[in-house]
């Protein structure tokens, strides 16, 4: 054999090897390298990659948790009552919305003080308080709250409340700022114990040795005298004045077989600029559609039943949970999520967001929006199947 013979024999042989490989390769994922892809005006197209996307550690961080129960945390306890809170000290998700759960012994009153950093929504589960509270212009209001009532106290506005009656009060406490805590709070007896008594008979007008009398110390939630109901008068301002709402008084947002949404926005709630909120209930078998909130976190206290939220967080991160009498979840802004009833009775929670004004999207909506053509192209399935897929929002329902 020749060597021309030869070389034409080798050549051919690392011909086909070259084929043989590249019919290979065709069936792998194209592996990008920096740069492919070109650049501006001459970019091109590249080769099939993965069929979905891995996303590695380093692109996106962990998926945090979601879940804290708050009735299992260390009451802060004072002679009155006690407080115990879910804070982005304890629950490091809740960057936008700290909550409480306080309680009021009969005759009780949490002192007069107020926060620098957050705004304040309640919801009242059990008893009746009044809350008085005092605006910057020197407006106040007197009001009297009993179960299903909402109050909402702006940043920075002075206010206290008292038990009326022999019963105690609790009540669900849900702030716009993750930073809050109870710990911080600006409290009067905290404020008068520290300042120089001379100077306290100068500010008020009275002998310096009436302050020793006074608590050395913040008495937080503070034990007194029953206030009977027929004492505890009103003062109510108007809408849109007012720092009271009757929630419960208010038609259901959503109202159909598998549960039902109260909740009260600024538009129902002049008064509650920062935030919104309510209380949800989910039937069993009911689920809460899959949907998120551009504009807002979303806060849930659970006061009865079993839930299951499944949150989505991009990137490939999500996580379940199930969520029982006590627990709190929180659900940041534009995170998808859908919550359903694993249970035998009604799941109840109170729900609120850090905004006044209440956004969705829910992902029915914007399927059936959608053509088939782009669901069957994203999914990669036949067009006709989404033929059987909702029409619209579904907002809470359930089977059959």
């Amino acid at each position: 054999m020749t060597d021309y013979s030869r070389r034409g024999l080798l050549a051919a042989g690392a011909a086909g090897g070259l084929i043989a490989a590249a019919g290979t390769a065709s069936a792998e994922p194209f592996a990008a390298k920096p740069g492919d892809g070109g650049f501006a005006r001459s970019s091109n197209a590249l080769p099939p990659g993965e069929t979905v996307v891995h996303h590695a550690a380093s692109d996106i961080e962990a998926m945090p948790d979601f879940h804290f129960s708050l009735d299992s945390g260390r009451p802060k306890v004072t002679s009155g009552g006690w407080a115990k809170e879910a804070t982005e000290s304890n629950f490091p998700i809740s960057k936008g919305i700290a909550g409480v759960h306080m309680y009021l012994d009969a005759g009780a009153s949490r002192e007069l003080h107020w926060h620098a950093i957050a705004a304040e929504w309640a919801f009242i589960l059990e008893g009746k308080c009044q809350a008085m509270v005092i605006d910057p212009s020197g407006q106040r209001e007197v009001a009297n709250f009993g179960p299903g009532d909402v109050w909402f106290f702006p940043k920075g506005h002075g206010h206290s409340i008292q038990t009326i009656g022999d019963k105690p009060c609790h009540f669900i406490l849900s702030f716009d700022n993750g930073g809050f805590s109870e710990h911080g709070t600006f409290s009067i007896t905290d404020w008068v114990s520290l300042t120089p008594k001379d100077m306290l008979a100068e500010n008020f007008g009275i002998p310096a040795a009436f302050f020793d009398k006074m608590p050395t110390g913040e008495t937080y939630i503070m034990a007194g005298p029953i206030l009977p109901e027929s004492k505890a008068k009103q003062f109510l301002l108007p809408p849109p004045q007012t720092h009271k709402f009757a929630l419960m008084d208010l038609a259901p947002r959503i109202d159909t077989n598998g549960g039902s949404l109260r909740l009260a926005t600024q538009k129902e709630f002049p008064m509650s600029k920062t935030m919104s909120g309510g209380v949800m209930t989910l039937k069993p078998g009911g689920i809460r559609e899959m949907h998120w909130h551009p504009n807002a976190n979303e806060w849930h206290y659970y006061l009865s039943g079993q839930a299951e939220v499944a949150l989505f967080g991009s990137g490939g991160r999500g996580k379940v949970k199930t969520f029982i009498p006590g627990d709190v979840a929180y659900i940041p802004a534009g995170y998808g999520h859908a919550i359903r009833n694993v249970g035998n009775e009604d799941v109840e929670i109170v729900i609120t967001f850090d905004s006044g004004d209440f956004q969705e999207i829910s992902l029915s909506d914007w399927m059936a929006a959608s053509p088939n053509y782009l669901l069957a192209n994203n999914f990669g399935v036949n067009g006709d199947t989404f033929d059987k897929f909702p029409k619209a929002s579904q907002h809470i329902h359930k089977q059959g």
